[in-house]
């Protein structure tokens, strides 16, 4: 039976309140049909080669529980801690090693993201960074809108006196199809408070990630 779920909303929005495990088992399962019927379309056999026999398995459950898991799972737990030393120096964190996927193919995106904080009252756990970054980007999107994703949730977060998002990455669309350029690297970069409005500590944010 097919979900009666209002899921159908932008590609890389987060639909996790709409979903029970038992909607993400028939997501799963309704997955695995369509695959399987897209390698029939595509001629693949998947009775006698041994290879292909359970791919449309593997590729569902690739799909839901881990390449777009940002998507159908419930934000990290963030414990945040107050700032009772009142530190106002730049830190930064990276790099992060992240993975999407372009919206437009369905294809890989990799890369890394550092982040920049001169914090307010609030902070966070190093690694919970990292965890954000990773749910923010496993979902399939265009990197332009990632980076202003990751750096919103930050900024709710840590309410800091100043954010830097930065995320160079390399996308299979390119590399994979198309133009076919291997060394072609996207740079994008939100820079929010102090970081925007004070060139000097956007400077010392730039020189400590190393350029």
């Amino acid at each position: 039976m097919p979900l009666q779920l209002p899921i159908y909303r932008e590609a890389n929005a987060n639909i996790s309140d709409t979903l029970t495990e038992a909607d993400r088992d028939e997501m799963q399962r309704q997955a695995e049909l369509a695959i399987a019927h897209l390698l029939m379309a595509l001629r693949i056999d998947q009775t006698q080669d041994p290879n292909t026999q359970d791919t449309a398995k593997r590729v569902a459950k690739m799909y839901v529980r881990e390449v777009f898991a940002g998507r159908y799972e419930p934000m990290p737990k963030i414990t945040t801690f107050p700032n009772t030393k009142k530190l106002d120096e730049v830190y930064t964190v990276g790099p992060i090693t992240v993975r999407s996927a372009c919206s437009h193919h369905l294809v890989p995106i990799t890369g890394q993201v550092w982040v920049g904080v001169i914090p307010g009252n609030t902070l966070i756990g190093l690694s919970k960074f990292t965890r954000l970054a990773n749910w923010v980007m496993r979902r399939p999107q265009i990197q332009e809108e990632a980076v202003v994703m990751l750096a919103d949730l930050l900024e709710e977060q840590l309410k800091p006196k100043a954010l830097a998002v930065v995320l160079k990455a390399s996308h299979h669309c390119m590399t994979w199809r198309g133009v076919e350029d291997h060394d072609t690297i996207m740079t994008s970069s939100v820079m929010r408070g102090a970081f925007r409005d004070h060139p000097e500590a956007r400077a010392e944010f730039f020189k400590l990630i190393g350029g």
